[in-house]
């Protein structure tokens, strides 16, 4: 059977999620030149895919002109697109009535394999299995090998930086220092490192003189924070509800080091190739959700002995009484000394 030449790729949530298919489309197009792929996501996430070859975006309203059953529309326009075959890297309910509708149709269709069982078995109590599982990137790129188009993770290229526009130049204007990026914020309290320590962090790195330093969030709340800490500090600017997605990613590009918890800002600069210090708090990298490219020495870890039962969740969404203080194991000396080594 001769192999798929347009693949829809659906990944229709959340912001980390998405980003980590970027390096391994990356990789595929770079691959496989003549193949033409087709994502389907939310349209926030469209400037993700936007200097990728060959990759052409389908937007899935969810809420309101796909909402049910009405995601059957979705599937007919992917199929005036003459998609050919289905790479489902989401493997919920939503996508998994568009592949089985396309299947229907004679497409041919992969799913991901989440590893279900073994990530419960990673977070089980007394018999936790705690072991390396296999990247989420490396889970995308087994969809696509079943669809006959096999990629090697470890050719990726880094993308260039992007250039700034006339927006981004006005805001955080001309410097010659080391521009480090940090995202304090994530969905669960559990995966934050204490703000008090993060405060310390950001102190030393102000009072050297030898950084720029830029700070990530979203929400209002996480934006008069952010906007409170700014005020503190000569060297740092809050970026969070001052750009558009598309500058927000230029800004990203041009950083020399991205500090971020278990969420989604690791992974966008993780995707631009940009190094990244990880902070994590209930969750562990041996989920497989360390950000694309990272050294496991680029992951700072709340200490073990002191909450033997992490990882407590896949996500950090459940943990047993006293584990919300994990992270503050993570010592601000430590971190300050991996920021040094990295830079």
């Amino acid at each position: 059977m001769p192999r798929p030449e347009h693949i829809l790729v659906i990944r229709l949530s959340a912001l980390g999620d998405v980003a980590m298919t970027v390096p391994v489309l990356s990789v595929l197009t770079q691959t496989y030149p003549n193949l033409k792929i087709t994502v389907v996501s939310r349209k926030f996430f469209k400037p993700l895919f936007q200097e990728l070859s060959n990759v052409a975006f389908l937007e899935a309203d969810v809420y309101k002109k796909h909402k049910g059953f009405k995601l059957l529309k979705l599937a007919d326009e992917a199929q005036t697109l003459r998609v050919d075959a289905v790479a489902d890297l989401h493997n919920v309910i939503r996508s998994k009535i568009l592949s089985g509708y396309l299947k229907l149709k004679g497409l041919k269709v992969a799913t991901i394999d989440k590893g279900r069982k073994e990530k419960k078995a990673l977070i089980g109590g007394s018999k936790k299995n705690f072991k390396q599982l296999k990247s989420t990137h490396q889970r995308y790129a087994d969809v696509f090998a079943r669809l006959g188009y096999p990629v090697d993770l470890k050719k990726f290229q880094k993308p260039g930086r992007k250039q700034l526009t006339t927006r981004l130049v006005t805001l955080i204007g001309k410097h010659t220092k080391k521009a480090i990026g940090i995202a304090p914020f994530a969905a669960f309290p559990s995966k934050m490192y204490p703000m008090e320590h993060m405060q310390k962090v950001i102190a030393s790195l102000d009072s050297s003189g030898e950084y720029r330093i830029f700070l990530f969030g979203g929400g209002k709340r996480e934006i008069d924070q952010l906007n409170e800490l700014e005020k503190q500090f000569e060297s740092v600017t809050n970026i969070a509800g001052q750009l558009n997605f598309e500058d927000e990613l230029a800004l990203i590009s041009n950083l020399d080091l991205m500090i971020s918890m278990d969420s989604g800002n690791g992974h966008l600069a993780a995707m631009l190739g940009i190094p990244v210090l990880t902070l994590w708090g209930v969750t562990h990298p041996y989920a497989g959700f360390t950000p694309f490219g990272q050294s496991k020495e680029n992951q700072l870890l709340s200490d073990r002995s002191q909450y033997p039962r992490i990882p407590t969740s896949v996500y950090g969404n459940t943990f047993p009484e006293g584990y919300e203080n994990a992270m503050k194991s993570i010592s601000v000396e430590k971190v300050l000394q991996k920021i040094a080594a990295i830079l």
